[in-house]
């Protein structure tokens, strides 16, 4: 069970629920969310191998590898600025409950990147940080927030990724839906 602290100093606990096939095998994964012990919402239908995927472009974007290149590090020399770069631009997931007939309640649970300038006085000048902003609603409509870097960002995503690892037996993990 993997989670966050909050910026408002409430806490999400984000738990993975197998899926399983119509003889009771567990294929893919869903997230439970909750606020301070309290259920808060369903999301990310089969969203296990996006989360392996991330935890991967997240510990390579920190090594200054991925598909942005060795250049990526040099324009972020600290690896807690680096996150991977994805087709999606900023935003690195966004995983939503969505019921039968398509309609999307329930909750969400979404990352984006978001760079945030730092006055440093002593020096006169600016730096420039890269974070992830983790956002979380419930069935409510009450959001939640944690700000993380990639270091803090890896450890979450893998700890989830672990823990799908063991929903599904600690076999290959979750498999791509197509």
């Amino acid at each position: 069970m993997g989670g966050l602290r909050c910026v408002d100093g409430s806490y999400l606990t984000v738990t993975p629920i197998p899926c399983t096939d119509s003889v009771g095998t567990p294929y893919e994964i869903t997230l439970e969310l909750r606020r301070d012990g309290t259920p808060y919402g369903i999301v990310g239908e089969r969203c296990g191998w996006l989360l392996a995927r991330l935890a991967l472009g997240v510990s390579r974007a920190r090594e200054g590898q991925g598909p942005a290149g060795p250049g990526e590090a040099g324009k972020w020399p600290d690896p807690d600025d680096r996150f991977p770069v994805g087709e999606g631009g900023s935003e690195l997931f966004s995983f939503q409950y969505r019921a039968r007939s398509g309609a999307m309640t329930g909750g969400e649970l979404r990352c984006q990147l978001r760079t945030i300038p730092i006055w440093l006085p002593g020096e006169r000048e600016w730096r420039v940080t890269r974070r992830a902003f983790v956002e979380a609603w419930g069935s409510s409509g009450v959001g939640m927030r944690a700000v993380l870097t990639s270091s803090e960002l890896a450890a979450f995503v893998h700890g989830l990724v672990d823990e799908v690892e063991d929903c599904l037996g600690g076999g290959e993990g979750p498999q791509e839906s197509g």
